[in-house]
């Protein structure tokens, strides 16, 4: 039979509160069932955040400095081959319910094309279901059997709150939230899956924001562990950035119907908010168990590599903050698990796996199970040999992220970015240290071992300045080591076009 992908991409799934971990917080049956039959990695990092240049990286299988979309509404440049191009190159069909927060290349086209109104699903994917930026297909879909929903997504958040109900209720009715209504397009197409080879690319777009759960999930979760008091100061005092982001960062990234910043918001707001979060773990869990079950179905199991990873990390009231923006990693680093139906993956199934991997691995893994080999643009390594138990003495032994803040600024804030161009860092962790850079502010510098919770900059310790040196030295190499590479296999000769690209 042909070989196929499931592909359960999530919304904002914390790195700590990993399916597969025993996590004591939220049960994720469907998901631990997942881990069983494949391997959890526990060192695993988005490129970036948000979900554009996260959701870049893993379709392109490159860095942020070499695609470039550094936001969620700057373009994709036109002839970047991403993962959808390559399947269908091959005779694959990709097949997308839910998005990919995608803007096309404007060059040659029409400025007020309806495909510049919003991130939406990049082209060339066969749209199953989409989850439109606005979400006013799910809207229209759920009032359409009967629910009392506002037109507007977040606008019926935010009315059912200020109408009296607890911040972490949905106003969203049972049966008609919006991830059942993703999962079920999904159950539909397994149910009827085509014999040729395929590929389905199943968004769910929670547990982002509302926060604010189905009374049954938050009847299964346990009040989130309460927050150590907040040193405003201290946590400012880290760096510039990290002042900036707890002053401008609304509490409404957290749920529509707040107000003021989120670093101001009442600890019983908080606690509700973080409980909420973990309802909407368990959201996610129930609908993934109801797509897994019509995979069994479908008879296509031993024959479909299951991909489950969110997109990027939540701060979860953590240092004050909600939402993605933030200098530390649970903003980037994310759950990853990968079910390999194959006797060849028996080495790690049900284990975990302890290397640092990264989105950019991704593409080159998909396009690996399906034979094909990854192009030249690729940054990333395909996972499946660690899967199958090979412990390559060179595999990658740091992560790089990178996160821009321009949308932030209002002008030029000196000792942090004096150009919108300078508003950004990029960053190089291992197993013990953070390291950050800014083209012009100060560095960071973490000591994970130490300080898990991210909370003292040791960068201007001259105790520390060794480290700083050899982490920028390696952030220095890792650069030019990882140049855009798409045409720098290719050679033009007297035949004609020669090598790879």
């Amino acid at each position: 039979m042909a070989r196929n992908v499931l592909l359960i991409m999530v919304d904002q799934w914390r790195w700590d509160l990993s399916p597969g971990l025993g996590n004591p917080l939220v049960a994720t049956p469907a998901l631990d069932r997942l881990a069983a039959r494949g391997a959890v990695f526990t060192r695993h990092f988005a490129q970036s955040a948000p979900c554009g240049p996260a959701r870049a990286s893993f379709a392109s299988g490159q860095y942020v400095f070499n695609h470039r979309v550094f936001a969620n509404p700057v373009p994709m440049a036109a002839g970047r081959r991403l993962l959808q191009h390559h399947l269908r190159t091959a005779g694959i069909t990709p097949y997308m319910i839910g998005y990919t927060t995608a803007v096309p290349d404007p060059r040659g086209r029409d400025p007020q094309d309806p495909v510049f109104h919003g991130p939406s699903v990049a082209e060339g994917w066969q749209i199953l279901r989409e989850m439109d930026e606005d979400k006013a297909r799910y809207t229209a879909w759920a009032r359409g059997q009967g629910a009392d929903l506002d037109p507007d997504y977040d606008a019926g958040f935010a009315h059912h709150l200020r109408a009296g109900a607890p911040v972490e209720t949905s106003p969203q009715p049972d049966g008609l939230h919006d991830s059942r209504w993703l999962a079920d397009a999904a159950v539909a197409f397994l149910d009827n899956a085509p014999e040729r080879p395929w590929l389905l690319h199943l968004g769910f777009y929670r547990p982002h924001p509302p926060l604010a759960a189905l009374a049954r999930h938050l009847a299964r979760v346990p009040d989130a562990p309460l927050l150590p008091p907040i040193d405003a100061a201290a946590e400012d005092a880290i760096h510039p950035l990290a002042a900036l982001f707890r002053r401008v960062v609304p509490a409404s990234i957290a749920h529509p119907g707040l107000d003021g910043p989120a670093s101001a918001l009442p600890a019983a707001t908080v606690a509700a908010l973080r409980k909420a979060y973990l309802a909407l773990l368990a959201e996610v869990d129930d609908e993934v168990g109801r797509v897994l079950a019509a995979l069994e179905r479908s008879g296509r199991s031993q024959d479909t590599l299951v991909v489950f990873m969110s997109d990027h990390g939540e701060q979860w009231g953590e240092h004050g903050l909600f939402g993605k923006r933030a200098i530390h990693q649970a903003s980037f680093r994310v759950p990853l698990i990968i079910a390999d139906p194959r006797p060849g993956a028996d080495p790690t199934r049900g284990g975990r796996i302890h290397a640092i991997t990264e989105h950019v691995d991704l593409l080159p893994t998909l396009l690996d199970w399906f034979g094909i080999a990854a192009p030249p643009q690729c940054d990333g390594r395909s996972l499946l040999g660690l899967i199958a138990g090979d412990r390559s003495s060179d595999w990658r032994d740091a992560a790089v992220y990178e996160h821009d803040f321009r949308d932030k600024l209002t002008g030029p804030v000196p000792g942090l970015a004096r150009s919108p161009h300078e508003a950004q860092f990029t960053a190089i962790q291992d197993e013990r240290w953070a390291y950050l850079h800014f083209p012009d502010a100060d560095p960071v510098l973490f000591d994970l071992e130490a300080d898990p919770g991210q909370t003292r900059n040791l960068a201007a310790d001259p105790a520390f300045t060794p480290v700083v040196h050899r982490m920028m030295r390696r952030l220095l190499d890792h650069r030019i080591r990882h140049a855009d590479r798409t045409l720098s296999e290719a050679r033009a000769a007297p035949g004609g076009m020669i090598g790879r690209w």
